[in-house]
């Protein structure tokens, strides 16, 4: 039933993955609901500046690079490419508006208000949009995250020397010689971009191994396949200052302990040093919430805060900043406000890198399930995969991680051409408890990449066939 004394049973703050997925679902569930966003459209970072645009460029760039880069004369297709950057950019531009115009769609389908503005706390049941003030039952923080600065190095999109992911996406020419600092999963896309396009690009990252955070075998590989696609590498490495003129950026480089100092001329810079969760503005002490060191907002396993309903979900929450699982947890938070069960394994999240080849990643890494206990690994090499060698894309491998006594499968990881869509078996499988045994055993269409994610698992507790 709907509470009368409330204009709201649930207000969400904040349209992106996980709020527009948490007011659809709640509105699905019949609750009076309302979403307030400050952008000119939905769909928060992702659709309108992160995955979905980026995914545009990293398409067209990929197509590009498979005319120019050899893959067509491999097999005696003759091909003059050239491209059309403001043509790829206004592609790009008119897929995002697909996307958040099929969100608002979706908003009045279900019959969602949008409160357009900013929206501050002005107790645990009220906020301010502008002049208005609305109250709620519920209330969901999903405000997200926004970009980590560096500094000593100034981001300036409007200026497009100087840019963070938004800018590096709308560059109005190739650079000449990209530097992006940060070699984690967005700058190493955004640089595949530009690389491709005909870019020199050096990536700086502070740590000696890039992609932190994934599996150690996949960084090493990983490492490889890009240093052969032309990328410079300057690992363990930290940027100290950068100074910009409308030519391009001086900036100053030196070792991660410090010393060795050099300056390194670019003609465009992307700083992609992380996100940070976005609660300034909120007034959440109003509210009477507080954030961790992290400027993380805590919550209990139901997504809830400390202050009785006030629920937030996540960037802005702790855990990976990945959208899909800010979509589950939106679900998952619209459930529990409407008295039912909403659950996210946040064991079973998968990660992809949207390079070429994509690199994938659910579960454990080997490094951590080897500090929990006993385990087996089971590898097998694209190179062996006959689909990957007849198509002439044998870069990477498959592996499956699984707990030495039980055969439970605790993480999967795996370099290909697929493996952003292969990792859902992986997770799928994860999600049921299933044993390196039950993959092995499931017939595997041929020929297909998948067949390594089966040889792997048969790599497990015996020997592939194919190796």
């Amino acid at each position: 039933m709907a509470d009368h004394s409330y204009d709201y049973d649930v207000l969400i703050i904040g349209a992106g993955p996980g709020g527009y997925v948490a007011a659809i679902r709640a509105a699905q569930l019949g609750l009076k609901t309302a979403c307030v966003e400050s952008r000119e459209t939905l769909g928060g970072t992702c659709l309108n500046v992160g995955c979905i645009p980026s995914k545009a460029l990293l398409h067209a760039s990929e197509l590009f690079e498979e005319a120019t880069g050899g893959h067509f004369a491999t097999w005696g297709i003759d091909a003059k490419a050239t491209f059309d950057l403001d043509k790829m950019l206004a592609e790009k531009t008119k897929a995002v508006g697909d996307l958040t115009g099929g969100i608002e769609f979706l908003f009045k389908k279900n019959k969602v208000t949008w409160l357009k503005g900013h929206a501050t706390f002005e107790d645990a049941h009220t906020v301010k949009v502008g002049d208005a003030v609305h109250t709620a039952k519920d209330i969901v923080i999903a405000t997200g995250s926004s970009v980590t600065p560096l500094p000593g190095v100034e981001v300036d999109n409007a200026a497009k020397r100087i840019v963070d992911s938004t800018g590096a996406l709308d560059l109005p020419e190739v650079p000449e010689h990209l530097v992006v600092i940060g070699g984690g999963v967005i700058g190493l896309e955004l640089g595949s971009v530009w690389r491709r396009l005909g870019a020199k690009v050096t990536v700086v990252e502070f740590l000696d191994q890039l992609l932190p955070g994934m599996d150690g075998e996949v960084r090493k590989e990983a490492q490889k396949i890009f240093k052969k696609q032309g990328m410079a590498m300057m690992l363990g490495h930290k940027v100290t200052g950068a100074k910009a003129d409308k030519q391009g950026v001086k900036l100053t480089v030196e070792k991660s302990a410090g010393g060795d100092e050099q300056v390194i001329e670019a003609s465009h810079v992307l700083v992609s040093i992380g996100r940070r969760p976005n609660t300034d503005g909120l007034a959440l002490d109003k509210a009477g919430l507080s954030v961790n060191n992290r400027g993380q907002i805590e919550i209990d396993h139901d997504f809830a805060t400390q202050v009785p309903g006030i629920w937030a979900i996540g960037d802005v929450a702790p855990g990976p900043m990945l959208a899909h699982k800010a979509e589950d947890e939106g679900i998952a938070v619209a459930e529990n406000i409407a008295g039912q069960t909403g659950i996210v394994n946040h064991d079973v999240i998968p990660s992809v890198v949207y390079t070429t080849p994509e690199i994938a990643g659910v579960g454990l890494t080997e490094e951590e399930a080897k500090e929990r206990g006993s385990i087996k690994v089971g590898k097998f090499p694209m190179m062996a995969n006959s689909r990957a060698k007849a198509n002439r894309d044998t870069d990477g491998f498959v592996k499956v991680i699984a707990d030495a006594e039980t055969d439970r499968v605790v993480g999967v990881w795996m370099i290909n051409s697929l493996a952003g869509t292969m990792i859902a078996q992986a997770a799928q499988a994860m999600e049921f408890g299933a044993t390196s045994e039950d993959i092995a055993y499931t017939c595997h269409a041929h020929p297909t990449h998948a067949e390594a994610f089966k040889e792997a698992a048969m790599a497990v507790t015996g020997k592939p066939i194919h190796m």
